[in-house]
């Protein structure tokens, strides 16, 4: 699933190719996703000006002239496919191409998603923070909000481990399995430990890991996964510098000569795949 950077990539494409843009067409070729489509999609889109952009956790908001917002979730495989005035228009449309819409100078959006788990809506951008996908959400991880003060609030008396109150959405929005991964990794804190019994240098030290590792992804364009394609076509490639998601058995790049741990090891935690190193993230009180 596109995590945090992957959504912010595919964001700031669609905000550099489609900003300030006039729809002319919009083309809805199926009733929906996950949801239904808003009744009148297409018709609702035509002859709205692009105002700007904004990213909400794993959700891209498209602000319109008219005083509505299209929300875009792209779900397990959902990508975005942009084309300028300039690039020749595709001949057919991709197979699983839901929804589309052209500018009157040309550009184009297309959104592709062959499982059919995203999400589309339309709403009044004064509701935006009231949407029902976005009313429980909570603070953006590289906001000032999420803070030391934040964490430590949020995971007093929690007795789940620290990996499942991080992929909780209502204690951090956006954070998916591989960035947890590696924010717990750099923060040298181990997965299964119990939320509650983090100390305060630990949660500022958690922090500081999850902006950092998020701000590093996004410099890189997203990660790359079988089915994310930033919209230039391009794969991500922050998956090269990921130090222990995927990385099973291989050496650790913390561990003197990435063999003093054993290498990466690989646990489940409620069926999704964890990785840690065995020498830095010392287990503790665990879940």
């Amino acid at each position: 699933m596109p995590e945090l950077p992957e959504v912010e990539t595919v964001m700031r494409g669609m905000r550099l190719h489609l900003e300030g843009q006039v729809i002319a067409r919009a083309m809805v070729r199926r009733d929906g996703l996950r949801f239904p489509f808003p009744e009148r999609l297409a018709a609702r889109l035509a002859g709205a000006r692009i105002v700007d952009f904004r990213r909400r956790a794993k959700y891209i908001l498209m602000r319109l002239d008219r005083g509505e917002t299209l929300l875009l979730h792209l779900g397990m495989s959902g990508r975005v496919l942009l084309s300028g005035p300039g690039d020749a228009p595709p001949d057919d449309p991709a197979r699983h191409e839901h929804l589309a819409f052209e500018t009157e100078s040309g550009a184009r959006f297309g959104l592709i998603d062959p499982r059919r788990f995203g999400a589309v809506d339309l709403m009044p951008t004064a509701d935006e923070d009231r949407h029902r996908l976005l009313v429980r959400l909570g603070p953006e991880p590289l906001g000032n909000q999420f803070s030391q003060r934040w964490l430590h609030k949020v995971l007093a008396g929690r007795r789940t481990s620290i990996k499942a109150a991080l992929l909780d959405q209502a204690v951090v929005a956006g954070l998916g399995n591989i960035y947890v991964s590696e924010s717990l990794f750099r923060a040298s804190i181990h997965p299964a430990r119990l939320a509650c019994t983090l100390d305060e240098r630990e949660e500022a030290a958690l922090v500081r890991a999850v902006r950092a590792v998020l701000r590093e992804a996004i410099a890189a364009g997203g990660s790359s996964l079988r089915d994310y394609v930033r919209p230039d076509g391009e794969l991500g490639y922050f998956q090269h510098a990921w130090r222990v998601y995927g990385r099973a058995g291989q050496g650790c790049p913390d561990c003197p000569g990435g063999t003093a741990c054993g290498g990466v090891v690989r646990i489940v935690q409620a069926g999704r795949s964890t990785f840690f190193c065995p020498r830095t993230q010392i287990p503790g009180d665990e879940e």
